[in-house]
């Protein structure tokens, strides 16, 4: 079972808000993770030296919270590695043909008011309810 954090949960969600807002504001840029990620794989894109700084903070951030604050997270799952691999193909897939992931159309696009961004993030929310459903109801679960 997941620990319920609201405080945490919110302060996460205001500094993903937040670091959103900073590289439109700054660079004229949607904080989408996928793309982010894909500019610095060959050939690099001219704009490297931010999305590197974007990923690294992603990464630090938790690490130094967590140093901080001696808050650790439990990174066990019971799901099988195989099912791991074939989500994130499925998740990757799903990206290619969305246009975008969770965080761009998620966290920006609706921000922006795109309706674009607001049936992705939509059927998003429902393919996960859906998966949710039939693992745990249908298959037996985990």
């Amino acid at each position: 079972m997941t620990e319920f954090t609201p405080v945490a949960s919110l302060l996460g969600g205001a500094l993903i808000g937040l670091s959103a807002v900073l590289l439109m504001a700054f660079h004229g840029r949607i904080a989408g993770m996928t793309g982010i990620l894909s500019g610095l794989l060959p050939p690099f894109s001219s704009d490297w030296a931010w999305r590197a700084a974007f990923i690294a903070g992603a990464i630090v951030a938790p690490l130094l919270v967590m140093a901080v604050s001696g808050f650790t997270v439990d990174y066990s799952s019971p799901v099988p590695m195989p099912w791991i691999i074939a989500s994130g193909l499925v998740v990757g897939v799903g990206v290619y043909f969305g246009s975008g992931c969770t965080s761009g159309h998620g966290v920006c696009g609706i921000a922006r008011l795109s309706p674009r961004s607001i049936v992705a993030t939509a059927v998003f929310l429902g393919v996960a309810m859906l998966t949710v459903f039939v693992i745990r109801h249908v298959l037996g679960g985990f």
